[in-house]
Parts: C-alpha cells; structure tokens; sequence
C-alpha cells in the first residue's frame, strides 16, 4: 500500500462521535464516509479503543489507514503505508507502531494501591472482569473481551461522589498517570493524549507528501478528545445525549453538529468538504 496522493486529513473518534452512543453502529454516516473515500481523504479512527476493537471496527468499515489507540498512547501504520518506516516506531505483526505510554501493568498497579484509600468507590475493567465490563458498557461478551485486550491504559469507572473523584484523580496524577475524562470511563494512562498522536502523524504525512500544511479536521464529543480537537486546523465537536459539549480554548474553525453521534458525524464532515471546497 502506499499513502494517497492528499494532503487532506480527518481524525475521527469512535463512540459517540462515528458510532452511536448506544448501539454502537455507524449506518448513518455514510454518506459522508462514502464522499471521504471519492475525494481519496485519509479516515484516521483515534479512539480510547483497543487495537484489537479497532482492528474490528476498521474491517467494517473498509478502512486501511492508520489509526490511534487508546486515547493516544499509540500510533498503528500498516507496514509499506509510507515510502519510509517513520522514525520511533517498530515492526509489531502488520503495523510500524509508535508507543507513546508505558504498559497497562504500570497503571493497574498504581490502581491497587489506591483501593484501600478509595474502598467501593472505582472499578477497572481488569478489577470488573469480562462480565463487569458488558455491565458496564452493554457490550457483548466477545466485544468486552477485545475491550479488555489493552496494552497501555486502563478504564476506571468512578462510583463514588464528586469530591471524592477529583481527589482520587490527583492521586492518580501524583502517581505519574494521566487521566482523561471520557463519555463513560476516566482512562488513566502515561503522559499521551489524541492531540499528540495527531501531531505526530500528521508530520508522517507531511514528510511523505512533501508538502506544506495539511489541512485536517478533527472529530470528538468528550472531553478526552478535547487535544485533538485542538490540534486540527477545523474541530467538529459532536453534540451527545450524554453530555455537554467539551470546552476548548480555540474558538477559530470549530463546528458544532445539531445531531447526534454518526448522524452528526455525517453532517459536520460535509460542512467540512463544503467549507474546504471539496464537493461532497
């Protein structure tokens, strides 16, 4: 394979934003998925998903691309995808992959240290086990096993008050974690986010392109998507039935969809094409 000929690009998240908050399906942005692949745009899916889930979710979708796991702690680029192996990465099965964070096992320790101070008040989907992953999430049992499948972070879903979770998310951060607020889960991790893998490939693409700017949009509805929306040169923040639009500090080239999830998704991307003058 090798990179499209574009210096065009769109980063997008998972759930919430490309898949429903609740059934998880992407029917509804096709249209927009199908005017990305006419005009030859790069799809980038950078999700708190696992490579295992995405590698799932990229195969329906017809994807090829690169794409960013776990909230940023890696990039995956399909081996041959560019001219040259980018630097910082290694060969890991099919992929050149370059690791932003430390491994899982870091932070599940950091984790059992906290029960005691924090007794019944936090699970981890390695604490909860398969069965209370599906609880949790409504996943099927096959879906929460891939979910489970992480090698840089940890969910932790926080059942306690809200005084309490700012200081057990201190205590997290005094640690060394970093910890980002999802839809659902807060995602304790090393020192990455989906702004930084953004930045990152992006200058994958402009090396092999050599190109000038790229002009990239970026998609997400929660707070841990809020870097990447940053990053980008155009945002599309995606209205949720969960929660409030996140905050960011750039207020320049950011859109707001009217509908939810992938309904939304479709009608921001092509407000995109059409702002870029690109015919969808």
């Amino acid at each position: 394979m090798s990179i499209p000929a574009s210096t065009r690009l769109v980063f997008s998240d998972l759930d919430g934003s490309l898949l429903d908050h609740y059934s998880y399906e992407f029917q509804d942005a096709r249209p927009a998925l199908l005017a990305l692949e006419r005009s030859a745009i790069p799809l980038i899916l950078a999700s708190s998903k696992t490579r295992a889930e995405i590698l799932r979710v990229r195969e329906a979708l017809g994807n090829s691309h690169p794409f960013i796991v776990e909230n940023g702690a890696a990039v995956h680029i399909p081996l041959g995808y560019f001219p040259r192996q980018p630097q910082d990465t290694e060969v890991q099965g099919e992929f050149w992959v370059h690791a932003m964070a430390q491994p899982r096992i870091c932070w599940l320790n950091v984790l059992s240290q906290l029960e005691s101070e924090f007794p019944a008040e936090f699970d981890s989907f390695h604490t909860a086990g398969i069965a209370g992953i599906m609880q949790m999430t409504g996943l099927s049992e096959a879906q929460a096993i891939l979910a489970n499948q992480r090698d840089y972070s940890e969910p932790v879903k926080w059942w306690g008050l809200p005084a309490g979770e700012s200081r057990f998310i201190q205590r997290l951060e005094g640690a060394g974690a970093t910890v980002l607020k999802g839809g659902r889960f807060l995602s304790v991790s090393g020192n990455c986010d989906k702004g930084r893998a953004l930045r990152w490939l992006r200058a994958c693409y402009q090396e092999a392109a050599d190109s000038g700017p790229v002009e990239d949009l970026a998609i997400g509805d929660s707070e841990n998507d809020r870097t990447m929306l940053e990053a980008a040169r155009t945002a599309l923040v995606i209205r949720s039935p969960a929660h409030g639009f996140p905050e960011l500090a750039k207020t320049d080239r950011v859109l707001h969809s009217q509908d939810f999830g992938p309904t939304g998704w479709a009608e921001g991307v092509l407000r995109w094409l059409h702002l870029i003058n690109l015919s969808a």
